[in-house]
């Protein structure tokens, strides 16, 4: 069975002036968009400043990566922006589930105004429960409270006791920031989130992707179990180097975990350490 031809592919008929029939090439359709050439069953009836202007058009290309490309890209520059200037700053991470009438609450809250009175910035996940204490204990000490957020399933918006907010779409976007912009990290107790954050902080660290990076723990007892497993499981496999251990810290000691974020960053940038004072001592009222 013979093919089928498309007719726009044909040559056409046309007389000379001498009457003799000529045969010509069709002219195929073209058209340029942009540095783009189309032709035939490529080429579009509109233009693209007409399909720009146009609302009744489709929607669904705002749900496609191209475009989270951008709104990437987005969240990076709005960070970027915001905390360029941001002084020097701690990140202080743990559960958005702890009450405010719970010890550790206390501690985060102690532990934010101690910084704050070092002249450190406080940056936390924005939330309630640690992250809402430590911002609070650092606005309520005259500091700069950060809250950066993240958009859940379930409503949350950044806690009263942020100063400088920026709510994100994107974990690894609202990740970077947290160590773009910090000097050091201090983990409370908390979940799977506060997990992230801490093995995150000490990949970074065991790679050297960050030099001179303190990781404090704050909480002795409870991360005991999790310190103990890393040093009898992972290290006699191998999985990890005894070195790797000293990579973080604990204590539960506000003005310790303080005054060693100002030694680390001292060596880091040939700077005297900052001069510490007594223990932020907080309020435990709502």
């Amino acid at each position: 069975m013979a093919a089928s031809i498309d007719p726009e592919r044909l040559p056409s008929r046309a007389e000379g002036p001498d009457g003799v029939a000529t045969i010509r090439p069709r002219r195929t359709p073209e058209k340029q968009r942009g540095p783009v050439t189309l032709r035939r069953g490529q080429v579009q009836s509109s233009t693209t400043d007409q399909r720009l202007l146009d609302t009744r058009g489709p929607s669904d290309w705002v749900h496609t990566d191209p475009w989270r490309v951008l709104r990437i890209q987005t969240e990076f520059v709005e960070g970027f922006g915001l905390l360029a200037e941001l002084p020097r700053a701690v990140s202080v991470f743990g559960s958005a589930r702890t009450s405010r009438d719970d010890p550790e609450y206390d501690m985060a809250r102690r532990l934010g105004g101690a910084l704050a009175d070092a002249g450190w910035a406080v940056i936390t996940g924005g939330g309630p429960g640690i992250m809402e204490a430590a911002n609070r204990g650092a606005s309520e000490a005259g500091g700069l409270s950060v809250g950066l957020g993240i958009e859940l399933p379930f409503e949350q918006s950044l806690n009263d006791w942020v100063d400088l907010g920026l709510e994100f779409r994107y974990f690894f976007a609202r990740k970077t920031m947290f160590v773009k912009y910090a000097q050091a990290f201090i983990i409370l107790p908390g979940g799977f989130g506060t997990m992230d954050e801490l093995f995150e902080a000490l990949t970074l660290v065991q790679t050297r992707k960050v030099n001179q990076f303190p990781v404090i723990l704050m909480g002795a007892e409870f991360w005991a179990p999790l310190v103990t497993w890393l040093r009898d499981t992972l290290t006699p496999r191998g999985l990890i180097s005894p070195e790797d251990l000293e990579l973080f810290q604990v204590t539960d000691d506000v003005d310790d975990a303080v005054r060693r974020i100002a030694v680390a960053f001292a060596e880091r940038t040939d700077q005297p350490p900052v001069a510490t004072g007594d223990e932020h001592p907080g309020s435990t009222d709502d």
